[in-house]
């Protein structure tokens, strides 16, 4: 956590030079009535939580993205429902001992993501101020899990389950499906609708799956991640 609270304050930073630094233009007003947009940005990305002896997760962050459309209903002044669909790309990167040998691992897992936010908007110079919170749902749809060391490779496929059971082939990496959460973001929009926002993300669900043929484990594994988005409204 104290990466991205130093992320934030560095993007904070900036964000408010560049608001003072823009060329002045005409007051933009409230919008009071439902718009649409594009967003995308990159994203750091890890995977937290504690293993199987109740030991923390030892995991780095990698570089993802999101990118999507979003669309926003005012509520009462200042304040909009915001929602959307994002295409997010999240994981980790880490070691594992496999076989004696220690082996980079690089997580990939790609996701269809619902985030459904308040969003508070003032007047601020010639843009608004955008703070925003709420809670977001995904569905994995695909990735991979690759393992490099001691001069071999392994890169075995991702295959959503909520329990996995003897009879399941062991040459997958296995998650559940649904991940879910909530997001926090601050940001600045312009009044030609360009904005640029920091955010963080909490999973709250485990994306571990339940192995039948293990005695009860301590395995929680949630997503968690921060990053830098741009977007445009119509």
């Amino acid at each position: 956590m104290n990466l991205i609270i130093k992320f934030q304050l560095i993007f904070g930073i900036i964000f408010l030079n560049t608001i003072y630094l823009s060329t002045a233009q005409s007051n933009s007003d409230i919008r009071n009535s439902p718009y649409f947009g594009l967003q995308g940005g990159i994203q750091f990305q890890n995977i937290n939580g504690t293993d199987a002896n109740d030991n923390d997760l030892n995991n780095d962050l990698r570089i993802g993205f999101n990118a999507g459309v979003i669309i926003a209903f005012p509520v009462v002044p200042e304040f909009y429902i915001q929602s959307g669909l994002l295409y997010s790309l999240k994981g980790a990167t880490g070691e594992e001992t496999l076989g004696g040998v220690v082996m980079k691992q690089n997580i990939k897992i790609n996701y269809i993501e619902l985030p459904i936010h308040l969003l508070y908007k003032p007047m601020l110079g010639n843009g608004h101020l955008i703070l925003g919170i709420g809670p977001y749902i995904a569905l994995g749809i695909s990735g991979n899990v690759k393992y490099e060391g001691g001069g071999a490779s392994l890169t075995q496929t991702i295959k959503f389950k909520n329990s996995v059971g003897l009879t399941d082939p062991g040459n997958y990496s296995y998650f559940r499906p649904l991940d879910a959460g909530a997001d926090l973001l601050v940001g600045y929009e312009f009044n030609n609708y360009i904005s640029f926002q920091i955010n963080a993300q909490l999973g709250l669900l485990k994306i571990n799956p339940k192995y039948e043929f293990a005695s009860d484990s301590k395995t929680s594994a949630k997503n968690t991640g921060f990053g830098l988005t741009i977007g445009y409204h119509f």
